[in-house]
């Protein structure tokens, strides 16, 4: 599978190349048709984890009735549109975890399924790249970690061999991981989608759930007397019934778990990840990923380097708190996401954890230049002239109320007739796209076995 796979004309610039793709998707027009109201099973929210849920559960149970409820007009409009686009390999998880064997299969899962369904990719690989000696033993580690993962291809590599496969990158040692690739996540959202509906799933738009209750009566015009128990509204009094939820809300997975009656915790608090873009005359430093070296003090990443399907670059992205849940630009607010974020105690004390990693993201946010010398540290050749910015994605981010990252993917369902009734994936933190497929392996069999399908 190495190489590349159906790349576009090298002509065209980048960011013309971007709205193309963009463009040339067919719309689903068939997005709000309503043949029913009833369902056997109802998918809220209508990201990459909850479509491929949906078309996991459909595909298994082809006789039951199933819906998809998303509240924007099209599928994969916040975190599942948002992202970097990376395949990852399942390098940085913990052995044995949910996370780590989630993603090698999920990888592995996807790439078939991109073949089958000649979704593009690039398999174009990524460095894990030390650029001082003190960070040698973390790589070492890291490489351990991802043998005892399973990651496929792994090796370390000197400085020599770096040069080899990244000209302009600066190292002393790296780990090469060839099978990380990259992708446009849309497409594949929408891939899902189109499989859900051409199996019999019903896709509703435009409806935001603002109440999940058992019925009081039955839906209009049912002799069923209450098989459909469950009635779920939206922001304009319209209905739909069903027997079982699966809630996978994203950025809204915590409140969405309140109105049903369950339990507000982990709550998510949103960070938003601004990238810069390689001018398209620069792009040629950076052929794969490039990543540093994760450092156990700090609670994200850090700047990286990630060559896009359009032939664009981006770097980065910074975590921020953001002030809005979807608020992608800078000045994005809304006083109830702001008001939330700042009051829950978690929050308050991952800011005191890290508060000079904290102010240090916020600096680097505002000053290009402050960026720019943490990206040099990989590429010396980079000048603040090549950099543009570019655009941004929000996180939704679990936190415990003594706050601590919650790293690995929560489910959870409530007591009592309507939270018997409901399964909420609450947190299913990146590499969720890499493990769509996996997550929506083990998302169905939990429905099944809880709702007895």
């Amino acid at each position: 599978m190495a190489g590349i796979r159906c790349l576009w004309g090298r002509g065209l610039k980048s960011q013309t190349r971007a709205l193309l793709l963009e463009a040339a998707q067919p719309p689903l027009s068939w997005l709000r048709s309503r043949a029913h109201s009833t369902y056997d099973v109802v998918v809220v929210g209508a990201g990459i984890v909850g479509l491929a849920s949906a078309r996991q559960l459909i595909l298994r149970h082809p006789d039951l009735k199933f819906c998809i409820l998303e509240k924007e007009k099209d599928v994969a409009s916040h975190q599942s549109g948002h992202n970097s686009g990376v395949i990852h390999s399942g390098i940085y998880y913990t052995p044995g975890s949910l996370k780590a064997r989630l993603c090698v299969r999920g990888a592995a899962l996807l790439y078939e399924y991109c073949d089958r369904k000649r979704i593009p990719y690039r398999q174009c690989g990524k460095l894990i790249v030390a650029v001082d000696h003190h960070e040698i033993p973390r790589l070492q580690a890291l490489y351990e970690r991802g043998l005892q993962n399973n990651v496929p291809g792994l090796r370390v590599i000197n400085a020599k061999q770096i040069k080899e496969k990244e000209p302009y990158c600066k190292g002393v040692m790296a780990l090469d991981s060839p099978y990380t690739g990259i992708i446009n996540y849309r497409q594949v959202a929408r891939a899902y989608t189109d499989d859900f509906h051409d199996a019999g799933g019903n896709v509703l738009t435009n409806f935001e759930v603002t109440n999940m209750e058992m019925a009081k009566e039955s839906p209009a015009g049912s002799e069923q007397a209450l098989e459909y128990p469950v009635v779920i509204r939206n922001t304009k009094g319209e209905e739909v019934f069903c027997k079982h939820v699966v809630a996978c809300a994203g950025l809204f997975s915590d409140r969405l778990s309140q109105v049903s009656g369950c339990s507000p915790e982990p709550r998510i608090v949103p960070f938003r990840g601004d990238y810069l873009v390689l001018k398209p005359e620069k792009c040629y430093l950076v052929k794969g990923n490039i990543y540093p070296v994760p450092d156990p003090r700090f609670p994200f990443l850090g700047v990286h380097f990630t060559p896009r399907m359009d032939g664009s670059v981006w770097l980065g992205p910074n975590a921020v708190l953001a002030f809005k849940r979807e608020g992608y630009q800078l000045f994005d607010f809304s006083a109830r996401d702001f008001t939330d974020a700042v009051t829950y105690s978690g929050l308050r004390k991952l800011v005191l954890k890290n508060l000079f990693y904290g102010m240090g993201e916020m600096y680097r946010a505002c000053f290009l230049s402050a960026q720019l010398k943490e990206l040099q540290k990989f590429v010396p050749e980079l000048s603040v002239h090549d950099l543009l910015r570019g655009p941004s994605g929000v996180r939704a981010q679990a936190l415990d109320k003594d706050g601590n990252l919650v790293d690995d993917f929560v489910f959870d369902g409530g007591s009592g007739d309507i939270g018997s009734r409901i399964l909420h994936v609450r947190n299913a933190p990146s590499p969720a796209a890499t493990s769509s497929l996996a997550i929506a392996e083990m998302i169905a069999s939990e429905v099944e076995e809880r709702f007895g399908l």
